[in-house]
């Protein structure tokens, strides 16, 4: 029987964590957050998958790799949050559901970073919790990709966006 799987995506300068910003990002490694996302996914029986890229394009045919393959999407698009509406569009297109995850608050940072293009389409978000939201996203994208349908956790908002 195929192994239900979720999509971890990580975009760009998110491979420096560890040493970038540190008092904003905390100084656990991309890897040290894969591992615990992977951890959260093991414990329900799911197998994880990441990708991470610097480029918005890699992370648009990742998605597009999912489609029909993965049952759901974390994603943590660092700075394209803010811009990436080719990775808006692509995972619009994709038909599961999708977790927004940010190690910091973007909503408590400069104005520039309080728009994000990922919130219309996610079932759930979850930021300002540092490698904490790695586990906690993966949980709540496989809790919205199971049978107990959409998400509903009043820890984060928005939860379900039409």
């Amino acid at each position: 029987m195929p192994r239900h799987v979720v999509l971890l995506l990580s975009g760009p300068n998110l491979n420096l964590l560890g040493t970038r910003e540190p008092e904003i990002y905390g100084t656990e490694t991309l890897l040290e957050h894969v591992q615990a996302a992977r951890g959260a996914a093991t414990e329900r029986g799911w197998d994880l998958e990441h990708r991470q890229s610097n480029h918005e394009g890699d992370l648009v045919d990742a998605v597009h790799s999912g489609i029909g393959r993965v049952e759901a999407i974390v994603v943590n698009p660092g700075a394209l949050t803010h811009y990436g509406w080719s990775l808006h569009d692509a995972l619009a297109a994709f038909d599961g559901p999708i977790v927004e995850l940010h190690l910091s608050e973007p909503r408590e940072r400069e104005p520039w970073r309080h728009l994000s293009v990922v919130e219309p389409l996610a079932a759930a978000r979850v930021a300002g919790e540092g490698g904490a939201g790695y586990p906690k996203a993966v949980a709540l994208a496989i809790e919205a990709a199971g049978p107990g349908g959409p998400v509903s956790d009043p820890g984060s908002e928005p939860q379900r966006l039409s």
